[in-house]
């Protein structure tokens, strides 16, 4: 009987927040078609493994908690496979784990610094497109309806965003040099 109250209670969450993680989990992954499936998997086996999901006060927070860890042991397996390390990666793993190498702490605060920079020199449209969709996860069509231009128009602002913060990255790592 205990099982089926969490069957229950892990695809009530499922029905309810599904397609927000995995809005969530797509926006933080590089290869998120192939990657996204299974780390949302994991999230709901981790959700099934809870010894009692009746003290959970707030659901949904705890589901996105769970997912923030998933996605951090994501990451960490990536950059051990990878020679370069994403500094977008590594700020999620700053955040997630306060006893992170110091070295690792400046680096992610100098790329952060540098997209900074970067998006000052674009425009306000497409540095709000590139938040609602990297930080909030929404689609390019939610992204469109919310700022009331077309897909494609939203698609061409993400387009400029992304160069920006690529150009900023690869100026940062010529200075490395």
């Amino acid at each position: 009987m205990r099982s089926d109250r969490k069957h229950a209670f892990v695809t009530s969450i499922q029905r309810s927040h599904g397609q927000r993680l995995r809005r969530f989990m797509s926006a933080r992954v590089r290869n998120a078609a192939a990657d996204t499936p299974d780390l949302v998997q994991e999230v709901y086996l981790r959700l099934l493994r809870i010894a009692d999901h009746e003290t959970i006060r707030n659901p949904q927070a705890y589901l996105f908690t769970v997912a923030s860890h998933v996605l951090h042991q994501h990451a960490l397996r990536q950059s051990k496979t990878l020679e370069s390390i994403d500094p977008v990666n590594i700020a999620s793993e700053l955040h997630s784990d306060p006893q992170t190498d110091p070295v690792a702490a400046v680096e992610a605060e100098q790329a952060f610094e540098e997209i900074g920079r970067s998006l000052q020199k674009v425009s306000p449209r497409a540095y709000e497109t590139l938040i609602l969709n990297r930080c909030e996860g929404l689609t390019l069509a939610e992204i469109g309806q919310r700022l009331g231009v077309s897909r494609d128009q939203v698609k061409k602002y993400l387009a400029r965003a992304l160069i920006h913060v690529r150009k900023g990255l690869d100026e940062m790592e010529r200075g490395k040099l």
